[in-house]
């Protein structure tokens, strides 16, 4: 059909809805069968101050946000209405008049001058997807239109169009065409902005800014001069709106957090909308941070970054790997906040803890660092160097490895693994039962476990669950250690030099580095805030060279300074903490001696040191020697608690009169202590 011809139609039909009966008018749209007015969205998640911190694309690739009427710009809306439907929220779906004008104009002219669709009708044609050429189209939706206007307010309908309108490419709604043309959200439009929004509706491909950007400049330069003729705008104000440059490029979508959004889309498929804990405008700070250290380092190197406020348990940035994509080698796609490492020395801290809160060491109780075996596990520390008797706070700070497998022996591996349990980590372990390699990283957990059991210690022992979704209700703090262990802990570790350049005591933090140098970790709180990094190769392959205290914690540090310029000091000590130096100590708390040190010898007590205990020897006509080692001489000698020799000065000699059998051989010093052993003579 020829456009004059069609106009013609629409004219006549304009005529003929004139004056048609009412009653069967109304049987008419009543009868109507209307498109589905439930519009579905893409998927959005949001952040605590319900920011946008990803969306995503519906099944069919098309960016489409739910939007209402007052999350737009007022004046955009009234520039709309103006230019596309000014008697909107008069006319009953349909505008006769604007019909009537728009064929007068088309017969008048040839040619079609403005056009007679409503902003209902349009929403019509956008719901069913149906063409604007064919009258037989068009007569459907001024039916639709009839019939939406009867079940639907005109803000209602208003919205459906702010959801459904095409921006060009697959932008659908003016969210999205906000966010993809400016970069932002529709609530504050500039004039251009708004234009240029009015205009791309009618011809969304050819005036696409990216592709056809003089047209899409000259359509939005139209727009202002009509609104400045209707005097929605003034002259001036639409003659430097024509100032503005037109966009030339689509933006990319707020894509933060992804890991955590995957997640939360995982968990709840059916929600088109997560709010998070998270601060989106801390999260694109860390993940640039994230992406930036790994800069000169291997390129199959990741790294993850969770930061927390540890007083509320909220999770303000979690970043799982230095860039989301699944082609890199640094296998982006896996978040490696809730991957299981060996945590190296950070474990250390909670044994000496323990070892604070059942009275068997002080921070100034002094340790021995020297070569130990435990069965056939003999720990060595790092640098393979022992350095003696030092104080606890020294061995921590230090991460000396023998003084907590000493610490931990007295304590239980099992007491270990209690506590991880207890603040809700949910350790791995190789094996059906923990060692004592337990405290030197020989158990599995997650980064985001690790910052959970170092908020504990930010808050005085307490313990609570770390969440990142708006919706989970914080869990009751539970008492894990003593508020006295938590502040000693945190006044070591405030002790430990920080990076080059970083300030001292800003921050209570641990470094760690796993067997094999696979995992380079940094853990650390101030009064507030508690972040951790990890830094290794997703694979667990080793990183020859890393160590937590040069790769993760600098990355630490930065993380702290990208949260607050200032940090929160860390709590003064509780009144019940004992603050004292090594000799003011009670006696017990001046050297560590374990548990069952009371029952054990000193150690210049007596010692035999020939026979050996439990040795068979042969009888000996001239007696059998013996020897002993310390004690104080003069030693008196017995067999089977009969006394042979007293008042010997020289720590060997012979003891006659010993019969084939089992005997008990004993040596008395000057002071009492004793040292014996049973022997077989054949």
């Amino acid at each position: 059909m020829r456009r004059p011809e069609r106009l013609i139609l629409v004219l006549a039909l304009a005529l003929l809805l004139a004056g048609v009966e009412r009653d069967r008018l109304d049987q008419w749209i009543a009868a109507t069968d209307l498109p589905t007015l439930l519009s579905e969205t893409s998927v959005e998640v949001r952040d605590r101050n319900a920011d946008l911190l990803r969306v995503y694309t519906m099944a069919d690739g098309r960016w489409r946000l739910a939007v209402t009427p007052d999350q737009v710009d007022a004046d955009y809306l009234k520039m709309l209405i103006a230019f596309e439907d000014k008697r909107f929220r008069t006319h009953t779906g349909v505008d006769l008049r604007a019909m009537l004008r728009a064929a007068g104009q088309a017969l008048w002219h040839g040619e079609v001058i403005s056009g007679g669709s409503t902003l209902t009708m349009q929403v019509a044609r956008l719901l069913e997807e149906s063409g604007t050429g064919r009258w037989k189209g068009k007569l459907r939706q001024i039916r639709v239109a009839l019939a939406m206007e009867r079940q639907l307010s005109k803000d209602q309908i208003l919205q459906l169009y702010l959801i459904h309108a095409p921006y060009g490419g697959n932008l659908e709604g003016v969210r999205a065409a906000t966010l993809a043309w400016f970069g932002k959200e529709p609530g504050r439009l500039t004039p251009a902005q708004s234009a240029l929004l009015v205009a791309l509706p009618q011809s969304p491909e050819a005036r696409r800014p990216d592709r056809h950007r003089a047209a899409a400049e000259a359509a939005r330069d139209r727009v202002l001069a009509r609104m400045s003729d209707q005097g929605t705008l003034s002259r001036d104000t639409a003659i430097a709106a024509q100032t503005e440059p037109v966009p030339h490029a689509r933006r990319a979508f707020p894509a933060l957090a992804p890991h955590l959004a995957d997640s939360a889309l995982s968990q709840t498929p059916e929600a088109l909308r997560h709010d998070l804990t998270i601060d989106a405008a801390l999260q694109a700070r860390i993940e640039a941070l994230a992406a930036s250290s790994l800069n000169g380092l291997p390129k199959d190197l990741s790294v993850a970054i969770v930061v927390a406020d540890h007083t509320t348990g909220a999770i303000l940035g979690s970043v799982g790997s230095a860039g989301y994509d699944g082609h890199s080698s640094r296998a982006g796609f896996v978040d490696m906040t809730r991957a299981k490492r060996s945590p190296g020395s950070t474990l250390k801290p909670f044994v000496y803890a323990m070892g604070f809160d059942r009275g068997l060491a002080h921070p100034q109780t002094l340790i021995d660092d020297r070569p130990v075996a435990f069965g056939r596990y003999a720990p060595q520390n790092f640098d393979g160097a022992f350095r003696g008797e030092l104080p606890v706070t020294e061995a921590l700070r230090l991460s000396l490895n023998i003084p907590v497998v000493l610490l931990l022996d007295q304590i239980g591996p099992a007491h270990l693994m209690d506590l991880m349990r207890r603040t809700g980590t949910r350790p791995e372990m190789p094996g059906d039962q923990a060692g004592l390699a337990v405290a030197l990283g020989g158990v599995g957990v997650s980064l985001t476990e690790l910052v959970q059991m170092y908020a504990m210690l930010g808050q005085g022992g307490q313990a609570r669950a770390l969440h990142w979704r708006q919706t989970d209700d914080p869990t009751a703090p539970r008492q894990i250690i003593s508020r006295a262990a938590a502040w000693h802990i945190g006044d070591i570790l405030a002790g430990l030099d920080p990076p080059a350049s970083a300030p001292a005591r800003r921050l209570a933090y641990k470094t760690g580095t796993s067997y094999g140098h696979r995992d380079a970790w940094a853990i650390g709180y101030d009064g507030r805030h508690v972040a951790g990094v990890w830094i290794g190769r997703p694979d667990g392959t080793p990183v020859p060279g890393a160590f937590g205290g040069d790769l993760a914690a600098p990355v630490l540090f930065e993380a702290f300074q990208r949260l607050k310029a200032e940090a929160d000091p860390l709590p003064p000590p509780p009144p019940e903490t004992l603050i004292l130096a090594t000799a003011e100590l009670p006696q017990p708390l001046r050297r560590f001696r374990g548990r069952n040190a009371v029952f054990k010898p000193a150690a210049d007590a007596p010692k035999l040191v020939f026979p050996p205990n439990g040795v068979r020897l042969a009888q000996m006509d001239g007696g059998m020697p013996v020897k002993v080692r310390d004690g104080t001489p003069p030693f008196s000698w017995l067999a089977n608690g009969q006394l042979i020799q007293a008042g010997v000065y020289r720590r060997e000699t012979l003891l006659l009169g010993l019969g084939e059998g089992f005997s008990q051989l004993s040596v008395i010093d000057a002071t009492g202590r004793a040292a014996r052993v049973v022997v077989q003579i054949e």
